[in-house]
């Protein structure tokens, strides 16, 4: 009898977890939009205060990034170099040095031993673009008032600070899935990932 009265209980336990895990699908579109909100607002605080967190691998989503891939590809939109048809940064490059940079990231990471996947590096390394995005928000704005010595030297502390920012928050989120002694081997192609998007946002001058 207490075999079979355990058993129940236990059978009770997992339909309590069960419907607990897809209450979700019952609750209005307006709380979903909200609860992915907050989520995306949550990681958002965890680039601007990086830390050494599991929040951006774990709960892993490609919202944010994909905010971020799309108002940096929309601000280097009209620059000189797009409009001499010279290969200036297009729309599409953004995303694909994105996915690209993922995608060997993660090849690497999985070849010193680390656990990471591609969507959730995808999700770190997309995340960790927001204070570049920024960067190249805050270039637009200087180039404004012209493009001489003191403006290139405004935009330079601004993009080296927003890299550097960029690279340590994103290493904070990847470190705890490397094995030790091999960080350092991981650390080299965010390093690289971040310096082209950064030097894309450094060179950056608009169209006359």
């Amino acid at each position: 009898m207490a075999d079979e009265a355990n058993r129940q209980f236990a059978g009770l336990s997992d339909t309590a977890g069960e419907e607990d895990e897809f209450s979700t699908l019952d609750e209005p579109v307006k709380e979903t939009i909200l609860r992915d909100l907050r989520a995306v607002g949550s990681k958002f605080i965890h680039v601007l205060y990086p830390k050494r967190s599991s929040v951006l691998l774990r709960d892993w989503d490609l919202w944010g990034p994909l905010l971020l891939c799309v108002t940096l590809a929309l601000l280097l939109q009209g620059g000189a170099a797009d409009k001499e048809d010279q290969g200036g940064p297009q729309f599409a490059e953004v995303f694909v040095i994105v996915w690209f940079g993922s995608i060997i990231i993660t090849l690497n990471s999985k070849l010193l031993g680390g656990t990471i996947s591609f969507f959730q590096s995808l999700c770190v390394l997309g995340y960790c673009i927001m204070p570049l995005t920024a960067a190249m928000a805050v270039c637009r704005i200087v180039l404004v008032g012209g493009s001489g010595t003191v403006s290139f030297i405004v935009r330079l502390v601004v993009v080296t600070a927003s890299f550097g920012w960029s690279t340590f928050a994103s290493t904070a989120f990847l470190a705890d899935n490397q094995p030790p002694g091999r960080k350092s081997l991981v650390v080299y192609p965010v390093f690289l990932f971040y310096f082209v998007i950064g030097w894309m946002v450094l060179t950056f001058s608009p169209s006359q």
